[in-house]
């Protein structure tokens, strides 16, 4: 390291540093007694290559990233019997509803199936369970740029319902095959005030 690098980095850092953001969410890291089980799993439903594995550690990717998902094999763990405090969900986000559509007809011909399915308002959603019970989000975002979905946050329909309207993904997925304006998929009907408990997920 040179001189002036430090001297800059000095610089950059000082007494009083500004607070940074991270550039990005790396990865996820899932322990489980179910190894062989999760990683198939998550292989099968992310469309994701391994990048690494041992009989302790899988990490796989799908994107440039080196590794979205890891899993660590931990036979003695045992499984949830019920809600616990933690995290809720970790969401994937794809390109366009042809794509969200496409994976959900591939997934359900493979046993695979949403087990809520739902129109926030800023994005059409697929909830899955995976081996373990962890609630895993595919969606897409029915707005296409972030200061629209952020708009929707304020409006008086997110008031009313900040959890959204289910649907049934086979009446979508016969809707977009029948050449359904993707906008008309995409928007949130008025079905009036919901709450917490409407949410379907354990």
């Amino acid at each position: 390291m040179t001189t002036d690098t430090i001297e800059s980095c000095a610089v950059t850092v000082g007494k009083n540093p500004p607070a940074i953001s991270p550039i990005k969410l790396a990865h996820v890291v899932f322990r489980t007694s179910r190894y062989g089980e999760l990683v198939a799993w998550y292989k099968t439903v992310l469309n994701a290559s391994i990048a690494f594995a041992n009989e302790t550690l899988t990490f796989l990717s799908y994107d440039e990233e080196h590794h979205r998902v890891a899993v660590i094999n931990e036979p003695r763990l045992e499984g949830r019997t019920k809600p616990i405090a933690g995290l809720h969900h970790i969401a994937f986000t794809f390109r366009s509803l042809a794509d969200l559509m496409g994976t959900y007809v591939r997934l359900r011909d493979l046993g695979i199936r949403p087990v809520f399915v739902i129109n926030h308002g800023p994005t059409t959603s697929l909830y899955y369970e995976d081996p373990d019970g962890n609630n895993v989000e595919l969606q897409i975002d029915n707005y296409d740029t972030i200061e629209d979905a952020t708009a929707f946050f304020y409006s008086d329909a997110f008031a009313e319902n900040p959890i959204g309207v289910e649907f049934d993904p086979e009446q979508m997925l016969s809707r977009f095959k029948a050449g359904e304006p993707e906008a008309n998929l995409k928007r949130r009907p008025n079905v009036g005030p919901k709450g917490l408990a409407d949410i379907k997920l354990r």
